[in-house]
C-alpha cells in the first residue's frame, strides 16, 4: 500500500482537471494536547496513537495553487522564492507528484504563514492543510472532511488535524490502507480559553520531527508505555474539555509533552529541544503553580513553548511573560 493508492481510491470518480485559474485556502497551526509521537506507516503517515488537539485560530498558512508556466514546480514562502534543492521543496514536489494532471503539468504555490516555520509550531501542519484544501479548490472535487484530512495526511501527520478551528482528534485507526485514519471537529467550545505562544527560538530545528520521533520509536525504553499513557491522557482531555476544568486539562496536556520529551532524553543517542530558556519558563510555570496560579505549558519537538489557561488570569499571564503571545481560539 502507498500513497498512490490512497489517492485512487478517494479520487476515483473525480477528475484531475484544472477548474479555475487558481484555488485558494487557510489552514489554522495545530497545538496537540496528546501528541502524534510516531508512526506505525512511515509511507501513509499512519500514527501509532491517536492524537488530540487545538487550533491556534489566525496563527496558520494562507496558501493559493495554480498552474506553473515554466517546466518546474515554483514555491513562494512568504513572499520569498524557494529554491529547489532545498528539502521543503523537494518534500512538496513530491507530494504535489500525487496529484499532477500529466507527467509534465506543473504548480505554483504562494504560501504564507503567520507562525515561524521549523520551529515546533507546527507549520507544516497548517501548510499542508492549506494545500490540499486549495488544491480541492483548484480542481473542484468537492471533498468531504474525512477525505480531505486523509490527504493532508500523506503531506505531515499533523496537517490531517488542521482543516478545522477548536478542538479536534486525528483517530489512529487500524486498517491497513488508512481509510479509518482521519481527524474530525469535536463539538466543543471553551470561549475563556487562552493559548500563549512563547517563542524560545524562530530557528529551523536541526533534528526533523520525523527523524525525532523515528529515533524515538526505535531506541527508547519508554516507548512501550507510550500508546497506553496517550490513550489514558486522551479520555482525561476529554472529560477536562467537556466540564471545561483548566486545572485537569492543564495538567494533563504538560504530563503528555513531559512524557514525549523523555523518549528523547532516553533515545539512543539522546537529544533534547530544550534551550536554557526553556527550562527556565518551565520552572517560572511551576513556581506560578505554587502560588496558586492555573497555567500550564504543552511543548511539542521545538523549544517554544505554549501556555494553557483560563481568561481571568490574562494580565497575570501578561505581567509575567511580556512577550507572550495570546490565541483565543474560539
Amino acid at each position: 500500500m502507498n500513497p498512490n493508492h490512497v489517492i485512487e481510491k478517494i479520487l476515483a470518480s473525480r477528475k484531475i482537471i484544472p477548474a479555475k485559474e487558481k484555488g485558494e485556502a487557510y489552514a489554522p497551526s495545530n497545538i496537540a494536547l496528546a501528541k502524534y509521537w510516531g508512526k506505525r506507516d512511515t509511507q501513509l503517515n499512519l500514527p501509532v496513537t491517536s492524537s488530540l488537539s487545538i487550533s491556534l485560530h489566525d496563527k496558520g498558512s494562507f496558501t493559493t495553487v495554480s498552474a506553473s508556466s515554466v517546466n518546474q514546480d515554483i514555491l513562494f514562502l512568504n513572499s520569498r522564492k524557494v529554491p529547489a534543492d532545498k528539502n521543503f521543496a523537494q518534500r512538496l514536489s513530491c507530494y504535489l507528484d500525487l496529484f499532477r494532471p500529466t507527467k509534465d503539468f506543473y504548480f505554483t504555490i504562494e504560501t504564507t504563514n503567520t507562525i515561524p516555520v521549523a520551529a515546533g509550531l507546527a507549520s507544516s501542519a497548517s501548510g499542508f492543510a492549506a494545500l490540499i484544501l486549495a488544491l480541492n479548490d483548484f480542481f473542484a472535487w468537492q471533498l468531504d472532511d474525512q477525505s480531505l484530512s486523509q490527504l493532508a495526511r500523506l503531506g505531515s501527520g499533523s496537517a490531517a488535524r488542521s482543516l478545522w478551528q477548536g478542538f479536534v482528534e486525528w483517530h489512529a485507526g487500524k486498517a491497513i490502507d488508512g481509510s479509518d485514519c482521519f481527524a474530525e471537529k469535536l463539538p466543543y467550545t471553551w470561549p475563556t480559553l487562552r493559548i500563549g505562544l512563547l517563542i524560545v527560538s524562530d530557528l529551523e530545528k536541526k533534528i526533523s520531527s520525523r527523524e525525532a520521533m523515528k529515533i524515538c520509536q526505535q531506541t527508547s525504553p519508554f516507548y512501550d508505555v507510550w500508546p497506553t499513557h496517550v490513550a489514558q491522557t486522551i479520555e482525561t482531555l476529554h472529560k477536562a474539555i467537556q466540564q471545561q476544568d483548566i486545572n485537569l486539562l492543564g495538567q494533563t496536556a504538560e504530563q503528555n509533552a513531559l512524557a514525549m520529551h523523555a523518549t528523547m532524553l532516553t533515545s539512543n543517542p539522546p537529544f533534547c529541544y530544550w534551550q536554557t530558556e526553556t527550562l527556565t519558563t518551565m520552572q517560572k510555570i511551576w513556581s506560578l503553580r505554587e502560588r496558586k496560579v492555573p497555567v500550564y505549558f504543552t511543548e511539542d519537538a521545538g523549544p517554544n513553548l505554549k501556555l494553557l489557561f483560563n481568561e481571568e488570569i490574562l494580565n497575570l499571564v501578561r505581567e509575567e511573560f511580556p512577550l507572550i503571545d495570546i490565541v483565543e481560539p474560539f
